[in-house]
């Protein structure tokens, strides 16, 4: 037997059942017993004071048998007068039935199956109207009952006077097929007058007035709710029949996790809330539903440690980021400082005094490395700052003492107005004005070593240029190898040459002097064996006479003829 696809129908639950026992059971995923004691096939009992089926009230007459006074017409039934269907005019498989619990159920006598939705064969005209009205009815989380127009996607908490004309219909229907007249007329022939039949007509509708519900004013929503923007967003849709079993645990999974069904919820609590959803009819054992229900606990014990988990993991993150952010924390702050200041806060009190103190202990260990790190840039720039300032004051040499610098320092508005250089350390300070003595020194150093070299090279230029003075005078006669100083002196001193060699260190002009009559003379016995070898090899003999009569011009031109000696 297969499952229904969803529960009754809403509007049908006042249908008398047959008087005959159904042949078949209600699906057992939704009643977990067959209905009824009594097995199909066999009669039951009749209740005390009622007679057999088939059998009038008691007290009644039969209804075939006409009593005195009465006025014998045709057979006339409420079907023919209503126009219902009958058995004559519509045949069907399907029968209705009634389950222990109230609700009606059809089975088919042919294909052995049964559903909780009632067959279109059993339906009305009135009811088919129902099912092709685009106008459904629902029920939202707390209960109340609304209208959507699945065409319009209009909803409203108000009937709409279609669906309620439909409905009416229906009721009148349900209300007289359910009487013992119209049962009677399905029957059998009732025989009766006219006045019987209009006075049976007239009951007829008072019941049928009786049983609708007209909804009250006065509790009925005022507004309509049209679109999606109603409080109540939630409709009571159609559940499809799910076939695959897997399919089926997580859709009943599903659903508890959608009720909120807690961890520590019982069954029986567990039962109350979700036993009317079609999901929970679907899976046939209590012991299935049972099992699924205590997976469902563990795995929602399991999130729910986990979302608590998660929950003072976050708490904790955002105490740790209030407290680094925080202007008035540091690391030299004390932890019940903090409990006086912040414990009237949620931020704080979020968090347990355990995992407050490791928040505070990691607080303090970050704040004093970021303090640490802060200290040393700031003392880097302001060493830079110190030191570009320093720079800046000409007035500072590498003679300035330490105290004469802060006195300057304190008269400098750049430093006055920086209040970071105002805090700095005197040992950084201090540290700046010496590397800055320092570097002056060096340049110092620097100068005087340029200086000493440009000297240098003066005093050799001097000197090789009184040298070129002197072998001019060479080449003019005036200076020989056996000159002396004093008689050239007034010459020597005139020259601007011999001026720039006055005060320099090193060699005097009359060193150079000296210098310069010894070379001459070693150059004379140098060119004295040069002639000789010269005229020997061409056979030249001198003698003191011939010297003498020697014209000295003539002869050195002849030296030069041979190519053997030069000037």
């Amino acid at each position: 037997m297969d499952s229904p696809n969803s529960g009754p129908p809403a509007l049908n639950t006042r249908v008398a059942p047959p008087m005959i026992p159904p042949p078949a059971f209600p699906p057992v995923s939704q009643m977990g017993f067959t209905p009824g004691a009594i097995p199909p096939g066999f009669m039951a009992a009749a209740p005390m004071g009622i007679g057999p089926p088939g059998m009038p009230p008691p007290f009644m007459p039969p209804f075939n048998m006409n009593m005195p006074g009465e006025i014998v017409g045709a057979p006339v039934t409420f079907a023919k007068v209503l126009q219902l269907p009958t058995e004559e005019s519509k045949s069907t498989d399907w029968t209705e039935h009634k389950a222990p619990d109230g609700r009606f159920y059809y089975y088919n006598s042919v294909t052995k199956q049964s559903a909780w939705e009632k067959p279109d064969e059993l339906k009305t005209k009135t009811e088919i109207m129902l099912d092709q009205s685009p106008w459904k009815e629902y029920k939202s989380d707390t209960g109340a009952t609304y209208y959507h127009n699945i065409n319009s996607k209009e909803s409203s908490w108000t009937i709409p006077a279609e669906l309620e004309e439909i409905k009416l219909k229906i009721a009148s229907e349900q209300t007289i097929s359910g009487s013992p007249l119209m049962q009677a007329a399905i029957d059998g022939p009732i025989v009766m007058d006219s006045l019987d039949a209009k006075s049976a007509m007239e009951q007829a509708m008072e019941a049928t007035l009786a049983y609708i519900d007209i909804p009250d004013d006065e509790n009925r929503p005022a507004n309509n709710v049209t679109g999606k923007g109603s409080k109540s967003k939630s409709q009571a849709q159609e559940v499809p029949l799910l076939k695959n079993k897997q399919e089926l645990i997580d859709a009943f999974k599903e659903l508890l996790k959608k009720k909120n069904i807690p961890s520590n919820a019982s069954w029986e609590q567990t039962v109350k809330i979700i036993s009317r959803d079609p999901i929970y009819l679907q899976v046939k054992k209590l012991n299935e539903k049972r099992q699924l229900f205590n997976a469902y606990k563990t795995q929602r014990q399991k999130d729910e440690k986990d979302e608590h988990r998660l929950k003072a993991k976050k708490a904790k993150e955002d105490l740790e980021k209030f407290l680094m952010k925080n202007e008035d924390m540091t690391s030299k702050t004390k932890y019940y400082r903090l409990e006086e200041r912040y414990e009237h806060l949620d931020i704080w009190r979020n968090v347990s005094d355990i995992d407050r103190r490791d928040v505070y202990d990691d607080v303090v260990f970050n704040l004093a490395k970021r303090e640490k790190e802060d200290a040393k840039v700031q003392k880097k720039r302001n060493m830079k700052q110190l030191a570009a300032l320093l720079d800046s004051m000409t007035i500072v040499d590498h003679t300035t003492t330490w105290y004469q610098v802060q006195e300057m320092l304190l008269n400098n508005q750049n430093f006055v107005n920086d209040p970071k250089l105002l805090g700095m350390e005197k040992e950084d300070a201090l540290t700046v004005f010496q590397d800055h003595i320092r570097e002056l020194e060096k340049e110092e150093e620097h100068d005087k070593e340029r200086e000493r070299r440009r000297r240098k090279q003066q005093e050799r230029k001097n000197r090789d240029n009184f040298g070129m003075f002197l072998e001019e005078l060479h080449q003019q006669g005036k200076l020989t190898s056996v000159s002396l100083w004093k008689e050239l002196y007034p010459v020597i001193s005139t020259d601007i040459r011999f001026s720039a060699l006055l005060g320099q260190p090193g060699s005097t002009a009359l060193d150079l002097f000296k210098f310069y009559v010894e070379d001459l003379k070693s150059r004379f016995h140098e060119e004295k064996k040069i002639i000789k070898e010269i005229l020997k090899e061409n056979s030249f003999i001198i003698d003191v006479k011939y010297f003498f009569n020697l014209n000295l011009e003539f002869f050195f031109k002849m030296l030069l003829h041979l190519g053997k000696y030069y000037i």
